[in-house]
């Protein structure tokens, strides 16, 4: 068998391991035409007799190519070569929401640290279980890490503890996992309260605030516990409405935005009423965007750092180095509230 000669060639390079001489040997085969993209690797066992090499350095090995994305498993039948991409020494699944603005600031900022020796997959799971369980049941291991921000449920946890922690990093949103398993994350609720407090004095020129909050998209939870108690506490007067019907907007009211659709919406409706941001109404949004910096003499937002996300999730695959970090929640402070 030719492979085997790919193989038994790299013998005589004492760095390498016997797991690493198994990999480069296959690689190898596959860049030179050898091995096709269809072709099916011998069996652990067979390999156990042609090499001499113990059954799980082995699989090691194709497990390690599986990672690489140039090997599938298929039941029962084997391994297969899926891809004669052997300058890929990582296939990453991303898993997220949708394509907002600052998810794809993240994406951007996680290729760029990664630059192109990785192949990143994106998929989008709507903030929807059977999306999600879909997504999964079709590329649960293809890949070498998974990096996912998650729903917030029981049938997601079951479906990400079927990773082994080294896998996978969750993103985003934290789901506890337990502690073998990573996380960059952003928070809610406590980072919320605290921004809010400081702007109180300027809240307080408003006689009513107004959240648009949806439960059935995915809105952080601890956003709007987060406004509730802040009300509670400071005697405010918060109504919690779905979203923001056009023609409605009132003066003497603040608004607390967090998707942008309904921030437009309302910004529109303040420019063609002649409002003035930041003295007739008060708006907030959420996920600052360079458009939020120039329109409207600026809106204040509450913002996490998502390419400060990345570069930590980046880092994290680099270094094989796995943390648990909570990425900090910033004010950016305009002349809109």
């Amino acid at each position: 068998m030719k492979l085997i000669e790919f193989i038994k060639n790299l013998e005589s390079v004492n760095a390498l391991s016997k797991h690493e001489q198994l990999v480069l040997g296959i690689m190898d085969a596959i860049k030179s035409g050898h091995l096709n993209v269809g072709a099916q690797l011998p069996s652990i066992n067979v390999m156990v007799d042609e090499v001499g090499f113990a059954r799980k350095t082995i699989v090691k090995a194709y497990e390690e190519l599986k990672d690489k994305g140039l090997v599938e498993s298929k039941k029962t039948k084997g391994y297969f070569v899926v891809s004669n991409k052997t300058d890929i020494y990582l296939k990453i699944a991303l898993i997220m929401y949708s394509f907002q603005r600052f998810q794809q600031e993240f994406y951007n900022s996680l290729r760029e640290e990664l630059e192109d020796k990785v192949q990143i997959d994106v998929f989008f799971h709507h903030n929807n279980e059977e999306v999600f369980e879909t997504i999964f049941s079709n590329i649960n291991g293809k890949y070498g890490m998974y990096v996912v921000a998650p729903i917030k449920s029981d049938a997601t946890k079951g479906i990400l503890k079927t990773l082994s922690p080294e896998k996978l990093i969750i993103v985003d949103r934290f789901l506890d996992l337990g502690p073998n398993y990573t996380y960059v994350t952003q928070e809610f609720k406590e980072s919320t309260y605290s921004i809010l407090e400081k702007l109180l004095p300027k809240i307080n020129k408003y006689k009513r605030s107004i959240l648009f909050y949806r439960d059935d998209r995915d809105y952080p939870k601890g956003i709007l516990k987060s406004l509730l108690q802040f009300s509670e506490d400071h005697n405010l007067a918060l109504d919690v409405m779905n979203s923001y019907e056009p023609n409605s907007v009132g003066k003497g009211i603040m608004y607390f935005a967090i998707s942008d659709s309904d921030l437009w919406l309302l910004l529109k409706d303040c420019r063609d009423l002649d409002f003035r941001i930041g003295k007739d109404v008060g708006v907030l949004s959420f996920n600052d965007h360079v458009v939020k910096e120039l329109i409207s003499g600026g809106i204040t937002t509450i913002s996490t750092n998502f390419k400060q996300m990345a570069i930590t999730t980046a880092a994290n695959i680099k270094a094989l180095s796995f943390s648990k970090k909570v990425i900090s929640t910033n004010l950016i402070e305009r002349e809109s509230v």
